[in-house]
């Protein structure tokens, strides 16, 4: 008996490291295709418009042109469009998180007759296609004096991301306990330190996978910066790209360069907090 026992554990114990072998198999081939086209991306980055046409896509450059990413950098105003990439980028996520916890926190945390209602029209939000506002805002900023400004691209970007971003905080201010700010109302706390002392330095791990997300979005948008802001002083790096292609001849070396340098800002943001957003993704399934 002892020994039918011991062959059938060694058969389970063999079935087990066969299934880790074929997972770890196809997490690799996943993790191949993954990654394959940021490396393609980068020896693309490196090659002559003769070497894109003249030669294998999948070829190694011959003669590395390194040179790609120093002309993109100071001809082409990619610095200027890297920069503005970043502070508007920066700005719009801190607006929106701001504004999306505010709203998040007066509707789980405060009792008044229309928050259900205010949280409906926010959700509403989500539904409303970007292209079908264009004319609208074009419109309402054109009002303002804010076509060709950096403020209607901050706006859009924050109107257009808050439903998603309340989504998601939604969930997690459900699981965080009341007792702790109770009893900050018994000490004598106000509800403004509540918020910023108490509730918001609690959310930090959902705030991290909104800013990933809010991030993404806002680093590789298009639509609303070729269609609000003209001058290039404050055109982006999405809508800088488009200085490289030309009516008789594109330099794809180095739009290979500029898309490589838009990337990067983006993986290392990931990778610093990648644990963060899996933790935050975690705690917000769960409600209750």
């Amino acid at each position: 008996m002892a020994q039918t026992q011991n062959t059938a554990d060694k058969d389970n114990s063999i079935l087990t490291k066969v299934g880790m072998g074929v997972l770890y198999i196809c997490l690799i081939i996943v993790a191949v295709f993954q990654i394959y086209p940021l490396i393609w991306l980068f020896q693309f980055s490196l090659k002559s418009n003769a070497e894109v046409f003249g030669m294998s896509p999948f070829a190694l450059p011959q003669e590395p042109k390194w040179e790609n990413y120093v002309r993109v950098w100071t001809d082409g105003n990619i610095n200027l469009y890297f920069f503005n990439s970043v502070w508007i980028t920066v700005a719009s996520v801190l607006l929106t998180i701001l504004l999306a916890s505010f709203v998040t926190f007066a509707i789980t945390r405060m009792n008044w007759k229309l928050n259900k209602l205010v949280l409906g029209l926010f959700m509403v939000g989500l539904m409303v296609p970007i292209h079908s506002a264009i004319i609208p805002l074009f419109a309402f900023f054109l009002d303002l004096n804010l076509i060709d400004h950096p403020l209607s691209i901050i706006l859009s970007y924050t109107a257009f991301n808050l439903p998603l971003t309340i989504m998601i905080l939604l969930g997690f201010y459900y699981t965080l306990p009341r007792e702790i700010e109770e009893a900050a109302v018994v000490d004598g706390c106000s509800i403004h330190r509540i918020f910023f002392q108490i509730t918001l330095p609690m959310t930090t791990p959902v705030l991290a996978t909104t800013a990933i997300i809010n991030m993404i979005y806002n680093w590789n948008e298009f639509i609303f910066v070729n269609t609000f802001i003209s001058s290039d002083k404050f055109k982006t790096l999405t809508v800088g790209i488009q200085n490289f292609i030309g009516q008789y001849l594109t330099d794809w070396g180095a739009i290979g360069a500029t898309l490589m340098i838009s990337i990067i800002p983006i993986l290392i943001a990931f990778l610093i907090l990648s644990n963060r957003i899996v933790e935050g993704i975690a705690a917000g399934s769960v409600k209750g």
